[in-house]
């Protein structure tokens, strides 16, 4: 068997990893959603498909946020760095998606840019403008350099990342309807979702960076299983929230049957299952005090549960939560609804962003979202691919 060699990078981005490539150093070719060659070349990068959910002949680590690529480029845009796609690779299926944005790998891409010569500045600040040509949405990462170089030692902590680092703030311009051009894709802020079998869901379908669907957790479990990772894995739960997942789709117009739901579009929208403020125990084992937190949540990407929260759900829902007669609104701290900074319990710890909201004439809008990220390249050189 022969293997490709080609030049990357390996970096952790908030909580997830990613293999970074410069655009250059990839097949040429379609747009991403139309080639074949890339999707090839990540399927077997990330050893995928697995039917035993592992990926242990790849680079990726058996669960949605750690089977990632980042494709990087200088830009032509006006006002725009660097254009950067991201790539979320099936582990048990042969499916890539470009659809959606990473939120956590965006926290490296500005690290990546500067250290790759395809930026570059003498400051101790850098300021990196990126084009993500999935949603068509503006980012803006700052973080510290040195010597020309991204900063990587800090003591800046973030939960579910066993290091501290050099903080990255990552600022998402304009991010409603990434997916679906509209904040809420159906009009409203609640609808009831057929699921089938007889089975009707309320959740509130909302689209800021990535599109959620969003659920009560009296809903579908008790809040002694909200965290619990074996009841999230079973099949029947499984196959629940799928059906939650498959439903939203169709409803928010990211798909126009329920066969491209379930082969194609595997991995939107995120399904985020809330409840209100209260003590629980994070993955590390330290209980998370009420106090600490708005609201918390189990969010489940591509069909499993997340072990902490997608970037691009958790602002999502931090803008859900202030827009008034959501699912997530009508469980949050009241006093979080009018802070800056609203805080996100999940099953890694406490996450903190911002999300500005207002509402004009009846209309909700949300010029930004931010937060605060750390990223570290882990290796760089190059990956081995197998050709066959």
């Amino acid at each position: 068997m022969n293997q490709q060699r080609l030049r990357a990078a390996f970096y952790r981005g908030g909580t997830s990893k990613a293999v970074i490539f410069r655009r250059e150093d990839l097949p040429a070719g379609q747009p991403p959603e139309n080639c074949k060659e890339w999707d090839r070349l990540f399927l077997s990068l990330m050893g995928s498909p697995d039917s035993a959910e592992r990926q242990l002949d790849g680079m990726g680590g058996g669960i949605s946020s750690l089977s990632k690529i980042a494709i990087i480029s200088r830009s032509a845009r006006d006002g725009i760095d660097v254009d950067y796609t991201f790539a979320q690779v099936g582990i048990d299926k042969p499916v890539v998606n470009y659809r959606a944005n990473c939120g956590n790998i965006s926290s490296a891409v500005g690290p990546f840019a500067l250290d790759e010569g395809l930026v570059s500045t003498n400051a101790e600040q850098a300021v990196v403008r990126i084009f993500n040509t999935n949603t068509g949405k503006k980012l803006i990462a700052q973080f510290a350099a040195e010597d020309g170089k991204a900063k990587v030692g800090g003591d800046y902590k973030i939960d579910g990342v066993s290091r501290a680092g050099s903080p990255i703030k990552l600022t998402f311009v304009d991010p409603a309807g990434a997916a679906t051009g509209r904040l809420l894709p159906t009009g409203n802020v609640r609808d009831v979702l057929d699921i089938g079998n007889g089975r009707k869901i309320e959740a509130s379908l909302v689209d800021v960076a990535n599109p959620v669907a969003i659920v009560s957790m009296d809903d579908v479990c008790t809040e002694a299983q909200g965290f619990d990772t074996a009841w999230f894995q079973s099949a029947e739960q499984r196959n629940l929230l799928e059906d939650v997942r498959v439903a939203a789709a169709l409803a928010m117009g990211l798909v126009d049957d329920e066969e491209s739901a379930r082969t194609r579009l595997t991995n939107l929208p995120l399904v985020a299952i809330v409840r209100k403020p209260s003590r629980y125990k994070a993955n590390s084992g330290t209980d998370v005090e009420a106090n600490r937190v708005d609201i918390v949540t189990q969010m489940m990407s591509m069909g499993l549960p997340h072990k902490a929260t997608p970037l691009t759900g958790a602002m999502c829902l931090a803008a859900a939560c202030k827009i008034t007669g959501t699912v997530a609104n009508a469980v949050a701290n009241p006093d979080g609804l009018s802070r800056e900074e609203f805080r996100i319990g999940h099953p890694s710890g406490v996450l903190q962003l911002t999300a500005a909201c207002e509402n004009l004439g009846g209309a909700w809008r949300v010029a930004e979202a931010g937060v605060f990220r750390t990223a570290r390249r882990l290796f760089d050189g190059h990956v081995l691919v197998p050709t066959a």
